[in-house]
Formats: structure tokens, sequence, C-alpha cells
């Protein structure tokens, strides 16, 4: 390091008096010996291409992998004679994926991004491995658990990198990137499992995904060189090891119970009352742990009463929530209207589109003005145009354009808000604090999409339930026809013509209600987005 590189000491506070400096940036508070990292050299273009080329192929691997069972779960299932596993095989992996990003940002401040990403590989390679050979249920779940723990990190890591190498000011312009290869990954995941199935096995989806992992490893391992900071204190002793136990055990037990609640267990089963209370134990335990005992806390909490952090975390959360529930009873919408699961996935094509375009495009433009706030702003007033205007026309009778202009407008502002967010929370906080709060704003987004889609299905099925019996209910056999309908999409198209309206309009009630569940949160998750601050973006890694 030069000399004009400051960085924080050992002992150094992080918030002091929650003031920032005129460069807009926290760098100072009242955690305890926090951890400066030291600033590496800035990178030429090709040598960052190198570098970030085979991190962002991980976080495609990554996407790819999350939505790959979605062709897959059927024949799994049947392979293993089992539908319990049909559950099981994406909420391993969410859990799991969860549960490990949190975790990666100090880790990897102590340990090194390079073998951080190497342990990511490892674990997703052999997660797949697992899953490709498995004989039994048990043996899928747990390699789904152990791809899951590396996907997560591979992610977050790749984000803490470009974090590393890259100044603020051209930051978004290559998250844009990375957001482009997370969205052809998820994108491409169910029809390139389907094709694999449908040409070898369903196994053949994980094993080929092996060798790829592994080749993106061994690049990573020559390619990526960034200084950690060295100190007298071992390794060991520096790592959070209680913060961490009461962090995973919280966010575990909490998507234990909202992942199985309704979907592998009744909402009333014991599982679901033990688990979410006991998450909320944890989780006060881990906030004392991290601000009262932890030298090196997993995530300095006391970051998350700065103004803009905390903004565009719980920006991250709840818009998260109406992004999944948007795209999940996006295709269920499109299916009941008589489209098949192959045209119903293609018309989310455009939502896709919108965010790598987004992600690209508000990276370009803070590049070029090095502002955020009212790219926000106007971002934020899309996303509510989109989702009010599928409150307002997603029904029965709406041509078949519109719906590709409201998703497309959704992608587009849900890709920038989660560029822009990104770099206000970086720009918030000093250089060494950058990989904690990003993991953490990956917490929020995880925990986020799997609470929405939990909502959205309690609203939809409630929904659903009562204007099924008020418009159909008082014919004979209705109990029967109501129970078919609502196990089988599929059965609505074999009704017949007197009961298929009834049962069809019930449905479109159910969505629009949880179209405008989605507006709510949106609105509310824009709301909040609006008491970030504006930070400098700046020129170069010192932020001088």
């Amino acid at each position: 390091m030069s000399a004009n590189q400051e960085t924080a000491s050992e002992n150094s506070p992080l918030l002091g008096n929650d003031e920032t400096r005129d460069n807009g940036t926290i760098e100072r508070g009242n955690e305890q010996n926090a951890s400066a990292i030291p600033i590496p050299k800035e990178p030429s273009t090709l040598e960052l291409a190198l570098v970030m080329g085979p991190c962002y192929f991980g976080t495609f691997l990554a996407a790819l992998d999350s939505t790959i069972v979605a062709t897959l779960s059927g024949p799994i299932s049947d392979e293993f004679h089992s539908f319990t596993l049909l559950s099981w095989l994406a909420s391993a992996y969410l859990i799991s994926n969860a549960a490990t990003q949190p975790l990666s940002g100090r880790l990897t401040d102590i340990y090194g991004r390079r073998d951080g990403l190497l342990l990511a590989y490892a674990l997703f390679a052999a997660g797949n491995l697992i899953c490709g050979v498995a004989k039994s249920e048990a043996v899928m779940i747990l390699g789904r658990v152990v791809a899951g723990m590396g996907g997560g990190c591979m992610n977050t890591i790749s984000v803490f990198v470009a974090s590393d190498l890259i100044p603020l000011r051209r930051r978004g312009l290559w998250q844009g990137f990375g957001n482009l290869a997370f969205g052809l990954g998820s994108g491409i995941g169910g029809i390139f499992g389907g094709w694999l199935h449908d040409v070898w096995t369903w196994r053949a989806a994980f094993i080929v995904q092996v060798p790829c992992v592994l080749l993106a490893g061994v690049i990573v391992f020559f390619r990526v060189r960034i200084p950690i900071k060295i100190t007298e204190e071992s390794r060991l002793k520096r790592v959070d090891f209680l913060g961490a136990f009461t962090l995973v055990t919280a966010l575990v037990l909490l998507l234990l119970g909202l992942n199985s609640g309704g979907n592998i267990v009744p909402w009333n089963h014991p599982l679901v009352y033990v688990s979410l209370p006991l998450s909320g134990l944890f989780f006060a335990a881990f906030i004392y742990i991290e601000d009262k005992v932890a030298l090196e806390p997993v995530i300095p909490v006391r970051l998350l009463l700065n103004r803009t952090v905390a903004s565009a975390c719980l920006t991250n959360w709840f818009l998260s929530m109406a992004w999944f529930s948007y795209l999940y009873y996006g295709p269920i919408y499109f299916q009941v209207r008589g489209y098949s699961a192959t045209a119903a996935g293609a018309r989310l094509i455009p939502a896709s589109l919108g965010a790598a375009v987004g992600s690209l495009g508000t990276g370009y433009i803070m590049k070029r003005t090095g502002k955020y706030y009212w790219l926000n702003v106007a971002m934020q007033a899309l996303y509510i145009v989109a989702l009010s205007l599928s409150a307002a026309f997603l029904n029965l009778t709406v041509p078949e354009w519109p719906p590709f202009i409201f998703f497309l407008m959704a992608g587009t502002a849900y890709g920038s808000m989660l560029t822009i967010t990104l770099l206000a929370l970086i720009a918030a906080v000093g250089h060494e604090f950058q990989a904690v709060i990003t993991s953490a704003s990956y917490a929020f987004r995880s925990t986020g999409s799997t609470l929405g889609i939990t909502i959205a299905s309690a609203v939809f099925q409630n929904l659903l339930s009562a204007q099924l019996v008020a418009r159909i209910g008082d014919r004979k056999g209705s109990s029967e026809v109501i129970s078919r309908v609502r196990d089988s999409i599929g059965a609505i198209q074999h009704l017949p013509v007197e009961w298929k309206k009834g049962v069809l309009d019930a449905y479109m009630d159910a969505f629009k209600g949880v179209w405008f569940t989605t507006l709510g949160l949106t609105v509310l998750g824009g709301v909040i987005s609006l008491f970030m601050r504006e930070h400098v973006l700046h020129n170069n890694l010192q932020r001088k």
C-alpha cells in the first residue's frame, strides 16, 4: 500500500456519532477491532475481465442450478417414489444458500477472496456430484444442501471481488454484467435441465456442471490476487463462531418454517410453531453477540443503523418479496388461461431481459453521472406503474401483448434496484466493511424472496377457496369439483362449460389479490428507498 492509502487500524471505531466525512462515506464508528482490508492495485480492463470472467461464470452456474430443478423435480421424485422430495429439492438448496451467504463477507475478509471462492466452487461441485450419483432421497437432499452452500457463496464472493477491484463510479456497470450472467442462468436453467433429461437422464444435468465449475476454479486460483489484512492474532481466533452459529441457526429455522408451512406440512403443524419463534430468539441472540461480544462481527449490526444502509437493505427485502411473488404466480396465471407450461414460462423471458437491461443501463448511467438518487426514484416509479397495470389488467380478457410489457417494465425496475442499492450500500460504508454489508443485503434479499412467496401463497389460497365456494359452492357435486381444480390447474380446461366460467372467475379474483399484494409491497419498498442518501461514487479505489 502507498502512503496515501489510508485504512482503519485494528482498534478504530466504526460509526463515531453517526457522522460522515465530506466524501459521503462512513469511515468510523463504535465497533471495536474493525478489520481494515488493504486496497489492491486497480487492474486494467483486460486484467479485470480475466478475473471477473470466471467469477461471473460461477454466478451463471449457481443461478442455473437454482432453477434447473423446475423441470427435473418431477422425474427425480418419480424415480425415488417420493412426492415429499418434490418440495425439498428446491427448499434444501434455498435454505443452505441463504444461510451461508451472510457468513461469506467476514470469512473472506479473514481468509481471502480466492480461498473463499475455491471453497465455494468445491462445495458446489461436490453437491452436484452427490445429486448426480444419489441412490436415495436422503442423499439427494444432502447434495442439494451442499450445492446450495457453494452456490450462495459463489454469488456473494464474486460481488466482493468486483467491489475490491473496481472503483464505485464504474462498479454499477460491472454489476450489470454480473446480473446479466445471473439472469441468463436463471432463464435457461429449466430449459437446459429438461433438454438434458430428454437426451440422457436427469442425472446428467447435475454431473455436467462439475467439470465446468472446476475449470472456473482453476482460473480463479491463478488470477484472483486480492490482499488481506494480516494481524498478530491467528485467523481462527478472528472468526466469530458464536455469531456465525446463531445467525445460521436463525436463518435455517426461519426458512424451514416458511418453506414447510402450507407446502410440506400444514401451517398449524408443530414444526412451524416451534421453528419460527425459535428463529426469533436466535436472531435476538445474534444481535446481542454482534453488538456486545464479537471482536470482528459477522455483520456489524450498528452499520444497519445508518440511514442509507437500513434503507437499501429494507428496499431489497420488500421489493424481493414483490418480485418473487410476481414471478411465481405469473406462470400459474398463464396456465390457468390455457397456456402450456412451456408457453407460460416463455412469457417470463421479458422479465429476465428487463432485469439485465435495467442493471446494465443504470450501471452505465451511474458511471457517466456519478449519481443514483433520482435514478432510483425513476425506477421505483416504473416498478409501481408495472405492478399497478398488472393489478388492473391481468385478467381473462387482456390481449396477449400487454403482459409482455408489464413483465418487461417490472424486470427493468427490479434489475435497476439491485444495482442502485448495492452501489448505495458500498458507498455508505468504509472499504473495510463493504463485503460484510453486501453479504447482509443478500440475507435480506434471500429471506425476502421466501417470505414474499409465502405471503402471496396465503393470499392466493384463502381468496381462491372463498371465491370458489361463493361462485359454485351451492351446486351439486361442488365439493368434488373444488377439490379437483385446487389440486390441478389442468383440470380446469376439462370442466363442463357451466362450471368453467365460475372457476376461472374465482381464480382471477385470487390472482388479483396477489397482484395487489405485490403492489403494496412495491409501494412500501419504494417509499423506504427514498431515505437513501446520495453518496459520492469515486473514480478510484482509494475514494479520494
